[in-house]
Order: structure tokens, then sequence, then C-alpha cells
């Protein structure tokens, strides 16, 4: 259980780091819209299931 709330952690950080990105002056500029819609998803997702995992762990459920 251990990894699999490290792994969501891994995500909602790499969601915010997809939104800090820098992508001004590259080809992938036409992008950033893109990877800031991505990243908010990331971040709002996994941070739902940590909470949806949490209430079942306090309610005592699997």
């Amino acid at each position: 259980m251990d990894r699999f709330i490290l792994l969501m952690m891994a995500s909602i950080l790499a969601g915010f780091a997809l939104l800090k990105v820098p992508l001004e002056g590259t080809f992938l500029a036409g992008l950033e819209p893109f990877t800031n819609i991505i990243g908010i998803l990331a971040i709002v997702i996994f941070s739902l299931v940590l909470l949806y995992k949490g209430l079942m762990a306090l309610l005592g459920k699997k």
C-alpha cells in the first residue's frame, strides 16, 4: 500500500512540474496550453484518489 500512495504523490508532483516547465522559445511552445491542462488534470485526479483512499482507511474499509 505504501508504494501506491508514493506513486500517487509522485504523480501529483509531476503534475506541478508540468505546470512550471518553461516552453517559451522552444518548438514545443504551441503545446503549452495542453501541458497546462494535463498538469492540472493530473493534480486534481491523483489528489482525489488520495483523498478517497484516506477516507476509506479512516472508515476501515478496503
